[in-house]
């Protein structure tokens, strides 16, 4: 079983390396074969990688339980490094979607990349940003995940910014590496906090002591974590890295946003789900930051004309939902929602890119009527936001269900001990020498936090179905907005997208097995007229006059909204400015202090060299001169003063 997780991981690896050095070389080998040596070496392992995975999944849901396994031990002086691997439940099915997504945008990618001269190493890009994400998701020890969890920033740091001649792109990636960067220096403190307070980095036993530790390390470990969780899932405060690039290719922004990147901080708090349970302070922190995540990103995308813009701030949005569902107990929820969310939002990001290849451009005003010549786009895409605005019974209402009620339990029940059970109990592994502990989560999550996570859930409902139903009738329905002529594009793009709306139509179903997540009349009722209201509200604004935005309706708050409230001003006013100001007295101190005393020194050197010199010109008459007059001026004086 281990084995199997390890090559998993390995192949996509392996794939980077060939493709960075024999890509390119091997296209006179495979004449004919769509992409190229490049492209082989990109589909042709992450493919394998995904039957491996699929075998690795199958294995567990007939035997359920967790494998280990030890492939190294570092030895470090104190808390040893094990380098090893950690199969069970939650690692198999989201290795699954990891090489479900991956494949699907390395086969997206063949066509979509066909006439860029980098592409080799585009995809062998992917090839690395894939294994890292899966390393991510297997790792059995700290360290280990947090080596995954930098290979993906620098990963996604060369793909942001793969089209570098554009300056917004390399602004774009600069901006996500630093803002996550600075989200990692409270992540990497975490991690050593955390394995140092319980004498081990291997996540299994970090589990099964946490309850020994004292109460003031676990919950300063989790709040130092949640720094790291924010910024690589674009959280508030460190959100604004997201919008900013989608100036990237569309298939890595499908990446991304569906499986890799933003999906690791929601991951890493579910896999250490039992620390965060024993911190109830740094669960209320959660739930505050998803709600202000989850509103303030689904009114900016309300505002946004920029499609792909649209789909960032849904994602900002979308895992805050599932930050909510973790913050109030229902972490199978919050991953059944990571599961469907990675189905529909890759549906919509590579559907998006067929629609941008044809109209030639990002914007909603530039759309219209598409669905007459794009049917294979237009029902796709028409899946992918039903899923994502939770129109029963489509992926999306099963997962948001199960959050939403979820969080209706954690207000309205928070101290009865009759209904705690389920989703807000956990029971960690048992330690070898020590007892089970088990944590109720209502004896500790703010009740106030609770209902604050429960109405920003019903309100996000609302302003979901509202920007999706906005942009599906911009997109696809009135009179066509441009010259272009309307068709699908290559069919590796079009089948792509048509094969991924099947998992987001239906995998919601496959939730029905667990209790926890079959949807309950009541706040499946709530959440379906929430949607109506909101889809309904925005149909009937567009309906109105189809040629114009229904975002007008907005009226004077529309561009509060549409620069997301302000906050990348506000950084900038706060710190960007701050800090350049800082650097450029701090250059101007190097020039006219640092920079003169060296070269003063140097200058000086040379003037008193060149008066030493003088006596050194290479002329002999001169020699004999000196040494004439030196042989007088001897005599004189020993006749002077004899």
């Amino acid at each position: 079983m281990i084995w199997l997780a390890s090559l998993v991981v390995l192949l996509p690896f392996l794939a980077a390396f060939a493709g960075m050095l024999f890509g390119p070389s091997l296209t006179r080998a495979v004449r004919g074969v769509p992409g190229g040596g490049p492209g082989v070496i990109a589909c042709a392992p992450i493919a394998v990688s995904l039957v491996l995975s699929a075998a690795v999944a199958s294995v567990v849901w007939r035997g359920p339980g967790e494998r280990t396994g030890l492939l190294a031990v570092v030895d470090t002086g104190s808390v040893p490094i094990r380098v090893g691997l950690q199969v069970d439940g939650l690692s198999a099915v989201v290795g699954l979607m990891v090489c479900c997504v991956a494949l699907a945008v390395q086969v997206y990618s063949v066509a979509y990349m066909k006439d860029d001269r980098r592409y080799s190493s585009y995809a062998a890009f992917i090839s690395l940003f894939t294994s890292a994400m899966l390393l991510v998701v297997y790792a059995g020890d700290l360290l280990v995940l947090y080596a995954g969890w930098e290979v993906m920033g620098i990963c996604s740091y060369f793909l942001i910014g793969h089209h570098w001649e554009d300056r917004a792109n390399s602004r774009a990636a600069v901006k996500a590496f630093l803002v996550t960067r600075l989200g990692d220096v409270g992540f990497l403190i975490g991690v050593i906090v955390l394995g140092v307070g319980a004498g081990t980095f291997r996540i299994s036993e970090i589990l099964a002591r946490a309850g020994e530790l004292p109460g003031s390390t676990v919950t300063a470990a989790a709040l130092l974590l949640l720094a790291g969780v924010a910024g690589k899932s674009a959280q508030f405060p460190l959100h604004t890295w997201l919008p900013d690039a989608m100036a990237g290719p569309t298939p890595i922004s499908a990446l991304i946003h569906a499986a890799t990147m933003v999906a690791a901080g929601i991951y890493v708090v579910a896999r250490l789900y039992g620390v965060f349970l024993l911190a109830p302070s740094a669960l209320a922190v959660l739930g505050i930051a998803a709600v202000i995540s989850m509103v303030g990103a689904a009114c900016a995308a309300l505002a946004q004309d920029d499609l792909k813009r649209v789909l960032a701030y849904s994602t900002i949005s979308q895992l805050a939902v599932m930050a909510a569902g973790l913050a109030v107990g229902a972490k199978s929820a919050a991953i059944f929602h990571l599961l469907t969310h990675g189905a529909f939002k890759a549906l919509l990001f590579l559907a998006a890119g067929c629609v941008i290849v044809t109209a030639g451009s990002n914007m909603l005003a530039h759309y219209g009527g598409l669905r007459r010549g794009m049917p294979v786009t237009f029902w796709s895409m028409t899946v992918g936001f039903a899923a994502l605005a939770g129109v029963p019974p489509f992926s999306g209402w099963f997962s948001k269900d199960s959050v939403i009620e979820a969080a209706q339990h954690a207000a309205t029940h928070g101290g009865d001990e009759k209904t705690s059970g389920g989703w807000f109990a956990y029971a960690p592994p048992k330690a070898v020498d020590g007892p089970v502990w088990t944590y109720r989560l209502d004896e500790g999550l703010p009740g106030g936090v609770a209902w604050l996570v429960y109405l920003g859930l019903l309100l996000t409902v609302v302003l979901t179905a509202a920007y999706a139903t906005r942009a599906w009738l911009m997109t696809f329905f009135g009179e066509p907005r441009g010259s272009y002529e309307i068709r699908e594009p290559s069919k590796f793009m079009s089948w792509t997208v048509a094969a991924l709306a099947v998992p987001a139509a239906i995998l919601g179903f496959f939730g029905l097995g667990a209790s926890e997540l079959r949807p309950h009349l009541g706040a499946s009722l709530l959440s379906v007229l929430l949607l109506a209201l909101g889809a309904g509200v925005a149909f009937l604004v567009w309906n109105r006059d189809p040629a114009l935005d229904p975002a007008r309706a907005l009226g004077p708050v529309r561009p509060v909204f549409a620069r997301a409230f302000f906050v990348d001003e506000l950084y900038a006013m706060a710190i960007v400015r701050p800090v350049e100001a800082l650097a450029r007295h701090v250059v101007l101190f190097d020039r006219r202090r640092v920079d003169a005393a060296v070269v003063g020194t140097g200058a000086g050197a040379r003037r008193l060299a060149g008066l030493v010199r003088i006596i050194q010109n290479g002329n002999p008459q001169t020699y004999l001169t000196g040494l004439l007059a030196g042989v007088a001026v001897i005599v004189a004086a020993v006749v002077i003063f004899q």
